[in-house]
C-alpha cells in the first residue's frame, strides 16, 4: 500500500497541471529562438561541471506519433552498438519541456526515445518506445538497425514521468532507473536493476521526505542510491536538467555505457557524489557496487 493520501495524490496532480503545463509551454516557446549550447554546472560540483558538458556526437531529432526520437547523427560508427534511454515527461508535459537534457544525453552517445504522452504514470508509453527501437534494430534498411543495443535500457523521468520511469523498471528489458523527483503512485519494491533516487531540497510538490525518501527506502532489494539537489526546486529539471544533468548523465554513462570515470561517482572511497557540496543529502543503501550489466 502506498504511504500517502488520496488527498495528497490528488494535491500534487492539481500542482502539476497548474504549474508544469504554462512552464512548458514558456519553454517551447523559447526554444525556437535561443541556442542549445549547455551552461556548465556549478563550480564546486564535481559532477555537474564534468558530465554536465556536452558529449561528442552531433545530434538529430526524429519525431514518430508516439515519440520524440534523440539520437547521433552518425550510428554504429566502428560498429558500436548504442544504449538507450527512454523517457516520461511531467503531468501535462511533452518532451519540447526537456528538450536540451534529452539533446543532451544523445550527445553522449545514447539514443533517447521520449514518450509523446502528457500521462506518463503507467510507464508503458516509454517502454513502447524501447520496444519500438528493438524492432527497428531488427528491421533491415531502418537506420537503427543491427545498431541498438538492446541489453543496455534505462528509464527515466520527471514527475509524474519519474514514477513512470520506476513502473518501467519493473520490465526486464529495463536495466537500470532514474526517478527524478518521482510522483507517487509507483512500485520501488518492482525495480530489478540499480536506481538513482533524486529530489530537490525545495520542491514543494513532490516532497523529498515525504515522497521520495520512502521510495528509496522501498527499493532495498536492489543497488540504490539517493541524493537531495541543494537549494532545488520542482522545475529544477525542465529545458536542460539544471543541477541534475549531470548526475544522471554519469549513472548512465556509469550504468549502460560501462565508462569506469562515471563509475567512480558512485562507488568506491572516492565516490564524487557522496562528498559532493551541491548535494543536501546523498544516502546509499549499502549494495552499490552493482556494477553494469
Amino acid at each position: 500500500m502506498l504511504p500517502i493520501s488520496l488527498t495528497l495524490v490528488r494535491e500534487v496532480a492539481s500542482m502539476l497541471l497548474r504549474r508544469l503545463v504554462p512552464a512548458a509551454a514558456l519553454l517551447a516557446c523559447a526554444a525556437l529562438v535561443t541556442p542549445t549550447a549547455h551552461a556548465a554546472g556549478p563550480a564546486h560540483s564535481s559532477i555537474g561541471s564534468q558530465w554536465a558538458d556536452p558529449g561528442p556526437f552531433e545530434v538529430i531529432k526524429e519525431s514518430t506519433s508516439a515519440h520524440t526520437l534523440y539520437r547521433p547523427a552518425v550510428l554504429g560508427d566502428g560498429g558500436h552498438r548504442h544504449a538507450v534511454i527512454i523517457w516520461g515527461n511531467g503531468t501535462g508535459a511533452t518532451p519540447e519541456a526537456y528538450d536540451d537534457l534529452l539533446r543532451h544525453w544523445a550527445s553522449h552517445g545514447f539514443i533517447v526515445a521520449a514518450a509523446n504522452t502528457k500521462n506518463a504514470n503507467s510507464g508503458q508509453e516509454m517502454l513502447d518506445g524501447a520496444r519500438f527501437l528493438l524492432q527497428e534494430n531488427d528491421r533491415p534498411g531502418s537506420p537503427y538497425h543491427q545498431k541498438v543495443d538492446a541489453d543496455r535500457i534505462g528509464s527515466v523521468g520527471h514527475s509524474q514521468g519519474g514514477a513512470g520511469a520506476i513502473n518501467a523498471g519493473a520490465d526486464p528489458i529495463v536495466d537500470t532507473t532514474i526517478p527524478l523527483e518521482p510522483g507517487p503512485l509507483a512500485e520501488p519494491e518492482q525495480l530489478h536493476g540499480p536506481a538513482l533516487f533524486l529530489a530537490g531540497q525545495n520542491d514543494g510538490i513532490v516532497d523529498p521526505q515525504r515522497i521520495v525518501l520512502p521510495l528509496y527506502e522501498r527499493a532495498a532489494h536492489v543497488p540504490a542510491f539517493y541524493a537531495e539537489l541543494a537549494g532545488a526546486d520542482h522545475f529544477e529539471p525542465v529545458a536542460d536538467g539544471g543541477g541534475f544533468r549531470g548526475v544522471m548523465t554519469a549513472w548512465f554513462r556509469y550504468q549502460l555505457a560501462g565508462d569506469e570515470q562515471a563509475a567512480a561517482e558512485f562507488t568506491g572511497p572516492s565516490c564524487g557524489l557522496c562528498t559532493d557540496p551541491a548535494w543536501s543529502d546523498v544516502r546509499s543503501n549499502g549494495t552499490n557496487d552493482g556494477g553494469t550489466r
